[in-house]
């Protein structure tokens, strides 16, 4: 289905599907991430998104401090494991099986990841603004 707008109320009641055979992974926000499109961002008129992000083996992280600037973001570890930084919580190892929710414009940084690491992420609205920021004091 193209992004052309907001979708109906009818494209908005559709259940939608997509298969794990053949999917496609492509480059996103992080280069050293593949992101699958599950298809929440055209039934919902661009108000969620959610995706599959999986390694790219021997990529690493050189993710710098960053906000995003958007209503919900929840992720949950399908499999392998990701460290994150928070200036609220600090440092968190995440494995299969754990979930984060982020609040809004908290500031964070991925660390590390595991070669196999697969999570799922949800946001909302399904595109949002990125800000690089200065790590937290304490946190450099």
């Amino acid at each position: 289905m193209p992004d052309d707008g907001p979708a109906t109320a009818a494209q908005q009641r559709r259940t939608t599907v997509t298969h794990a055979v053949g999917a496609e992974y492509e480059v996103g926000l992080r280069a050293f991430f593949g992101y699958r499109d599950l298809g929440v961002k055209d039934v919902t008129g661009g108000g969620y998104t959610a995706h599959i992000i999986r390694a790219i083996p021997g990529q690493h992280s050189n993710a710098q401090w960053h906000t995003h600037d958007l209503d919900f973001q929840f992720v949950l570890v399908l499999k392998g494991w990701v460290k994150f930084c928070y200036e609220d919580i600090g440092e968190v190892t995440l494995q299969a099986g754990d979930s984060v929710y982020q609040p809004p414009l908290v500031k964070h940084v991925e660390v590390a990841h595991s070669d196999d690491m697969e999570l799922v992420e949800i946001t909302s609205p399904a595109e949002f603004p990125t800000h690089v920021v200065d790590a937290p004091a304490g946190r450099g």
